[in-house]
């Protein structure tokens, strides 16, 4: 056995385990706190909608157990299993161009693994979102979405695939910054079409009608040096009654967005205090800091995904033999499907980094509208959510961007009684 092929899978069995584990994990700590509302929540949020929240967190959390082994299984099916050599002889008699080849071969496993995930998806928006109240939709519209997200996906997609192979294949050993350029560019244009041409083809978007409260968020948005191409609100309320509040765009196209079950739910301080934390991230960079640093990470994989191209061992490690070295979409396609094997416990890394934006959004909210009121909108976001209030904590290290609500509301409360709030 090839050296890798053991790295390979030894990781692949160390990273599986380990998300089983965290899972496990997480469901007997709710469990074990599901009898009892914390303390800090206990006058705001009663017994039966604490208990709502940890068997929802639960059975999400359960429905995650079939779908981590077989993204395992299809993983081994597709790699030591041969499945990503036998699509490639199967296309290489239809497609003797290498770019095009290439494209089809990347887009029929993208294809297969989206459809393995349409069971997983139906049922927990049809059975567990639906179970707890959450779900809105028709079976009509979640295969509308689908369809549009896979249209979609071709349309953008395909342009960007061909051009990274063509870079790929033709500019040389430096292919890997030129993608990158490329990369940064396909991104820059997303979020500036996304706000106007995207957004839209999944919800609808009318101007925020509220005077009252249209002329308190302005006041708030000129006392923060924001502009914005306009209030909207989402209609949210036709999928989920889940609520939200968000930017999206920048420059001139940048807007601000709440979902309707958040402006029927908050007070006006309340949604306030929400913009404001979310105005928080604008005035903190933190948008522009995430962009740089994911362009930064996405360099340094294209780098390496530049030296791994060049190693046979690669290829026959993971299972494919390949005529001539390098293969550039047989490359692409092993790099980012084993990739996430061997980068999985470097996860709590980002959510440290995220976590330490979203506190620093909670002070400038504190500062700039009431930090009572956004302690107020959050356990109200929580509970309306039905998001448990007890995760366990090294679960929450892997997977939340955000701080557990405990923490963020001791956070607020601290800056409440040391006089950093307004």
């Amino acid at each position: 056995m090839h050296t890798f092929t053991l790295v390979f899978i030894l990781a692949l069995i160390l990273s599986t385990l380990a998300q089983l584990w965290l899972a496990n994990r997480h469901i007997r700590h709710i469990t074990a706190h599901r009898s009892q509302v914390p303390d800090d929540f206990a006058t705001q949020i009663d017994l039966s909608a604490h208990q709502k929240a940890a068997d929802y967190t639960c059975a999400k959390v359960r429905l995650s157990f079939p779908g981590i082994l077989l993204h395992a299984g299809l993983l081994l099916v597709l790699t030591l299993g041969g499945g990503l050599e036998w699509l490639s002889s199967f296309w290489h008699a239809w497609f003797s161009d290498p770019l095009w080849h290439g494209m089809v071969l990347i887009f029929s496993t993208i294809a297969l693994l989206s459809i393995v995930e349409i069971p997983f998806n139906y049922y927990r928006t049809f059975v567990i979102e639906q179970q707890y109240g959450f779900n809105k939709m028709t079976p009509a519209m979640f295969f509308a979405d689908l369809a549009k997200q896979y249209v979609l996906g071709a349309l953008l997609g395909a342009p960007l695939l061909l051009a990274v192979l063509w870079l790929m294949e033709k500019t040389g050993e430096n292919w890997w910054l030129y993608t990158w350029l490329v990369w940064i560019g396909f991104n820059l244009f997303l979020l500036a079409v996304y706000p106007n041409w995207i957004a839209p083809l999944f919800n609808k978007f009318s101007p925020l009608e509220n005077e009252t409260l249209k002329t308190r968020i302005e006041a708030l948005l000129q006392k923060c040096g924001f502009e914005s191409s306009g209030l909207f609100v989402m209609d949210g309320s036709r999928r989920s009654s889940h609520g939200n509040a968000y930017f999206t765009g920048f420059g001139k196209t940048k807007r601000i967005v709440f979902f309707d079950t958040l402006l029927n739910r908050l007070e006006a301080g309340e949604i306030e205090a929400v913009l404001a934390h979310e105005l928080g991230h604008f005035k903190r960079r933190h948008v522009v800091k995430r962009i740089v640093l994911s362009f930064a990470i996405s360099l340094l994989f294209l780098w390496v995904l530049g030296y791994l191209m060049q190693q046979s061992w690669f290829y026959e490690a993971l299972g494919v033999q390949v005529a001539s070295v390098p293969s550039t979409a047989m490359a692409l396609l092993l790099f980012f499907l084993v990739m996430p094997v061997f980068t999985f416990l470097l996860q709590p890394l980002s959510s440290i980094y995220s976590r330490k934006h979203e506190f620093e959004a909670d002070e400038y909210a504190a500062k700039q509208a009431s930090a009572a009121d956004m302690i107020r909108a959050l356990v109200k976001l929580y509970q309306d959510n039905a998001a448990t209030l007890t995760p366990d904590p090294l679960h929450s290290a892997f997977y939340d961007s955000h701080p557990p609500a405990a923490i963020r509301v001791a956070h607020l409360k601290k800056l409440i009684s040391t006089g950093a709030a307004a």
